[in-house]
C-alpha cells in the first residue's frame, strides 16, 4: 500500500481520540441525540449483480490450489486476554468490519485520489481483539456500476475509490468513493463492511509531526533509490530511526520492495504511532491533530461508534491488535492491457473463490487464529504490536 500507505489505522485511532475528547465536551444531554448521526453517508449494498463465485478475468490459466475446507493456514499467533475487569461501555457490542481506506489525494483535480491502502479491520469488543487484513490494491476486479461511464468494469481494486469520488460522476450514491469500494470488495470477495473510514496522506504527514516524529527500528536497510532517483531521502539505514512525518510516509511508500516487505514497513509504523497516541502527552497535541483532519476525513461512523472504539482502544493489550495478509502463494504477478489508461499495467492475479474462504472465516473471527500447536512465524508482512 503505497503512497497513502497510510498507517490508516493508526490515524483512525488518533481521529477516535479527538472525537471522544469533543463527545466528553459536549455533555451527556446533547450527546445523547448527536452520538446516533452517521458523520457521513451510509454504505448500501443492492441487489447483487450476476457474478459467478469462481470468477477469474483469466479463464483457461491455472489457478493457486484452493484451500481443502477446515485447512486455512493461521498467520500469526497471539495471545487474547480474557479481561480481569470486563469494561462495560464496551460489552455487548457486536462485532464491527470497518474499511480502512488511505488515499494518495494527488491533486484537486479530482476529490480525495485513490486507495493506495485498504484494509479490512475486525473490531471485536468482547474479546478485546483488532484485526487488520491488507488488501493488495493491484488486484485486477470487476467494478460495479460505472461500465456505462467507463466502458468497462475491469480494473485494479484502487481505482474502485477513484471511480466514486464526486468529481468524476461516474458513482451518484452519496457515499462516494468509500462506497463503490465498498461494494467493490463485497461483489468480488464477499467482504461486507458495515463502516468506513478513508484518510488523505496529509492527515498522516501533519499527524505525526504534531506528536514529535516516530522513532521506528529496521531489522535491515530500506534502500528506495532508482537508478534515476539517488535522493538521502529514499534511503534508511538498519537500526533505530527517528523519522518526521513526511520520512515516515516515504518508508511506507517505498515502492521498489516487495508488496509484503512494503506491509511489513507499514504496519511498524502503525504501531510505533499506536504507542504515541497513547502517551499522556498526546492530550496537549490536540489542536494540532484536529487541524490535520480538517477536509481529509470521509466516515459514516456515528459519535457513539467512535466513542465504542476509543474505548476498546485505551484497554486493548497491544498483542491483541493482529496485521494480517492473504498468503504469498495465492498471488502471481503480471500484466494486462488497460483499456482506459492505454497501456499495459502491472498486477496481480489470484483465485477469488479461495480469497473469498479467507474473508469468510476473517469475517467470523476464525481466522487468524491461535495455533497451540506451536510458536509459529507469522506469515511475511503479518505481525502484531508488542
Amino acid at each position: 500500500m503505497n503512497k497513502s500507505q497510510k498507517i490508516t489505522f493508526g490515524i483512525i485511532l488518533s481521529l477516535i481520540c479527538v472525537l471522544t475528547l469533543a463527545i466528553l465536551m459536549i455533555g451527556s444531554q446533547a450527546y445523547s441525540s448527536w452520538a446516533q448521526k452517521p458523520l457521513g453517508p451510509v454504505l448500501d449494498y443492492p441487489t447483487p449483480w450476476d457474478f459467478p463465485a469462481t470468477w477469474t478475468v483469466f479463464p483457461g490459466e491455472p489457478q493457486p490450489t484452493p484451500l481443502a475446507t477446515g485447512t486455512l493456514a493461521p498467520t500469526l499467533v497471539f495471545e487474547t486476554e480474557t479481561p480481569s475487569s470486563p469494561f462495560l461501555p464496551c460489552n455487548n457490542v457486536p462485532p464491527m468490519i470497518l474499511l480502512a481506506i488511505g488515499s494518495d489525494a494527488r491533486s484537486d483535480e479530482y476529490k480525495y485520489g485513490r486507495a493506495d491502502v485498504i484494509r479490512a479491520i475486525r473490531v471485536d469488543f468482547g474479546l478485546q481483539k483488532i484485526t487488520v487484513l491488507a488488501f493488495p490494491r493491484d488486484l485486477w476486479v470487476k467494478i460495479p456500476e460505472v461500465i456505462d461511464n467507463l466502458g468497462t468494469n475491469q480494473q485494479k481494486l484502487n481505482t474502485a475509490y477513484y471511480w466514486g469520488n464526486p468529481g468524476l460522476h461516474y458513482w451518484d450514491h452519496p457515499s462516494e468513493g468509500p462506497g463503490l469500494l465498498a461494494l467493490t470488495m463485497d461483489r468480488n470477495f464477499g467482504l461486507k463492511p458495515d463502516h468506513y473510514i478513508a484518510v488523505s496522506m496529509n492527515v498522516f504527514v501533519d499527524v505525526v509531526d504534531a506528536l514529535g516524529g516516530l522513532d521506528i527500528y529496521l531489522e535491515e536497510e530500506v534502500d528506495g533509490r532508482y537508478s534515476y532517483d539517488r535522493s538521502k531521502r529514499l534511503y534508511f539505514p538498519a537500526g533505530e530511526q527517528h523519522l518526521s512525518g513526511e520520512q515516515a510516509l516515504t518508508l511506507a511508500r517505498t515502492r521498489n520492495v516487495s508488496t509484503f516487505a512494503r506491509t511489513g514497513h507499514q504496519n511498524k509504523v502503525i504501531c510505533e504511532l499506536q504507542k504515541k497516541i497513547r502517551e499522556p502527552e498526546t492530550l496537549t497535541k490536540i489542536p494540532e491533530i484536529i487541524a490535520a483532519f480538517q477536509d481529509n476525513i470521509q466516515t459514516d461512523l456515528t459519535p457513539g461508534q467512535i466513542s465504542q472504539l476509543a474505548c476498546l482502544g485505551t484497554q486493548i493489550p497491544m498483542r491483541n491488535i493482529i496485521f494480517s495478509s492473504f498468503p504469498r502463494n495465492m498471488f502471481r504477478s503480471g500484466t494486462i492491457y488497460d483499456p482506459v489508461g492505454k497501456q499495459n499495467t502491472f498486477i496481480w492475479k489470484s483465485d477469488f473463490d479461495a480469497l473469498r474462504a479467507y474473508v469468510d472465516e476473517f469475517e467470523a473471527g476464525r481466522w487468524p487464529t491461535l495455533d497451540t500447536s506451536s510458536l509459529a512465524t507469522p506469515e511475511p508482512g503479518t505481525s502484531g504490536c508488542e
